[in-house]
């Protein structure tokens, strides 16, 4: 191995460890950004984040390539990894530089002639196992009584600068909780995150009561309210940590210079999640598709099952086709559109981009996207081979049992709302249609217009949560005109299959959703108890009217009735 070899090895590590140190950075103003209640700020800087890495690969890529005078040669590239090697095995986050040195080897390439044992398919540097997370927790015993002197304590460590308004009684409220989980008067055991993740317009203590059955979440979301802080709740179950931690979520925004310690934390309180989703969470979305496609090769080693077409109606500009036994989708655009979609492949990456960069509200399912994807072709069933080479042919390259998908993107797998509608009592049914008006209620409030509101492009979680999944009609709320309907006296104009009026490019008539939204009667009952407004124009410019005014709703990611204010406070709801 030549001294250019090392030197282009350390041009590689010195480029992952400035994005990483440029993450920390963005990651640690978010306190002061929390306290000054800065929302654009937080916004900025959380797409600032997300740009960083591929700022910062293409940036090395350049580097090299400028260094070697040219593109690496297979035997080049070989050599690089090794010299690679050499500077991970001290390195604290050794993991991550890999799935960095994966992104600067594939763009360097332009995603040709990838060679796997270029890459690190496998890590080089064995997973440490459990490791000492003393750099990242606090430790408490709290005797019982003590849970307001501990947690007083606890909070001013955490050294947040503006006061908190009722600490006192939001500490009582904490009591009943634990009172109403058959934890009063018990010794407590409590280990926490010693940083606060901010994310939106909170900042979230995280963590666990150490209990002989396991870990139980213990998490206490901050919040401003005139005059200062409060604590708006008490979270300590596994389902809400995993609603917390969901997939249609911003990234946190939490400082840790060695995020792996974080996992580990939180893997035993969030058991349904993979490692891939707890690193999404925390901000590592780029390492977090390394792990799951480690996953994802470990899997089709495991399983025997062939990947199918996904239930649901047919989409007029995807391909969408799931291996049972795993919990994702996967997405491949379409060659042609289905008439009337008129979008192109372009605009539907750029929509896809926007949604990855924009805050999801808990609404709008996060994607990985991935270049040239391989499948064995003896995993592929016939129907969905002859699927994919009817509707996706220029997407497509065989090579002898494996099939390379050149573009696509995975997605958590969700029942579609459509299908979920089909087989629900009417209690499900009334509960899933409120889901969906809250989560166009909140889309909205984040500036975000589906455009395509069917059924069938919403999934409904296991936690019964209505997401948003299908981005090619997406707009800004800002874009949009809402528009009523116009009114004909002249039954010429009412009887014509073609609108009689002009139709703008962003023109929207809310009034026409009822026209494939309360088709069955069960969904047009439910809706008319309570939902009604969504169906006039007045409701959406009044949403777009709130933007332009620069108000940044509150989304909470827990129920209402959770909160101290209305569970114990004067806004108690019976």
């Amino acid at each position: 191995m030549n001294s250019r070899t090392r030197e282009m090895a350390h041009i590689v590590m010195r480029g992952f460890d400035a994005f990483h140190r440029y993450f920390l950075v963005i990651t640690q103003g978010a306190k002061s950004r929390f306290e000054a209640q800065d929302w654009p700020g937080v916004q900025l800087a959380s797409r600032r984040r997300i740009w960083l890495y591929d700022e910062h690969v293409n940036n090395t890529v350049r580097a090299v390539l400028d260094y070697n005078r040219g593109p690496l040669r297979h035997g080049e590239l070989k050599a690089l990894k090794q010299a690679f090697n050499d500077l991970l095995i001290n390195h604290a986050n050794a993991d991550m530089a890999e799935s960095f040195y994966n992104s600067v080897y594939r763009r360097s390439t332009r995603h040709r002639s990838i060679r796997a044992e270029n890459l690190y398919v496998h890590p080089f540097v064995p997973y440490p196992g459990e490791q000492d997370l003393a750099p990242v927790i606090w430790q408490y015993r709290i005797a019982p009584g003590e849970l307001g002197t501990t947690l007083t304590e606890l909070l001013k460590r955490l050294g947040l600068e503006r006061p908190f308004v009722r600490l006192a009684q939001d500490l009582e409220h904490m009591e009943r909780t634990l009172a109403e989980h058959g934890l009063a008067g018990v010794p407590l055991q409590l280990t926490v995150i010693n940083t606060l993740f901010y994310r939106n317009k909170g900042a979230y203590l995280i963590g666990r009561l150490e209990r002989p059955e396991g870990p139980q979440p213990f998490i206490v979301p901050i919040l401003h309210e005139e005059g200062g802080l409060v604590l708006d709740t008490l979270l300590l179950s596994r389902d809400d940590a995993s609603i917390l931690f969901g997939f249609a979520r911003a990234y946190f925004m939490v400082w840790c210079p060695q995020p792996s310690l974080l996992v580990q934390f939180l893997r035993p309180l969030l058991p349904n999640k993979s490692d891939y989703e707890i690193y999404n969470a925390i901000g590592w979305q780029k390492h977090g598709k390394t792990i799951f496609y480690r996953g994802f090769l470990q899997h089709l080693q495991h399983s025997r099952d062939q990947f199918v077409p996904a239930e649901g109606i047919k989409g007029m500009v995807m391909c969408v086709f799931t291996l049972p036994s795993s919990d994702v989708v996967f997405k491949v655009i379409k060659d042609h559109f289905t008439p009337p979609k008129t979008v192109n492949r372009d605009t539907v990456k750029a929509k896809y981009r926007l949604v990855k960069q924009h805050d999801r509200v808990g609404r709008m399912a996060d994607t990985m996207e991935f270049t040239n994807f391989e499948l064995p072709l003896n995993r592929i069933s016939p129907e969905l081979l002859a699927e994919l080479r009817r509707e996706v042919p220029s997407l497509l390259t065989q090579k002898e049992d494996r099939l390379i998908i050149h573009h696509l993107y995975t997605e958590r797998r969700m029942t579609p709302l459509n299908m979920y509608l089909d087989q629900a009592d009417d209690e499900q049914l009334r509960d899933a249609l409120d889901e969906y008006a809250s989560a166009l209620r909140q889309l909205a409030a984040a500036n975000i217009f589906p455009g395509d509101m069917l059924f069938k492009n919403f999934g409904v979680t296991r936690h019964g949560r209505v997401i948003f999944y299908d981005y090619d009609e997406i707009a800004y709320m800002t874009e949009c005109h809402f528009r009523d309907m116009p009114r004909t006296d002249h039954l010429q104009d009412q009887l014509s299959p073609e609108p009689w009026y002009s139709v703008g490019p962003n023109d929207v008539f809310p009034e026409e959703f009822k026209t494939f939204l309360l088709v069955r009667p069960r969904i047009r009952a439910a809706f008319a108890e309570r939902h009604m407004e969504l169906f006039t124009a007045d409701y959406w410019r009044q949403l777009q009217h709130n933007i332009e005014q620069g108000r940044v709703e509150d989304i909470f990611p827990y129920r209402r009735r959770q909160r101290f204010k209305y569970k114990y406070g004067e806004n108690r709801e019976e």
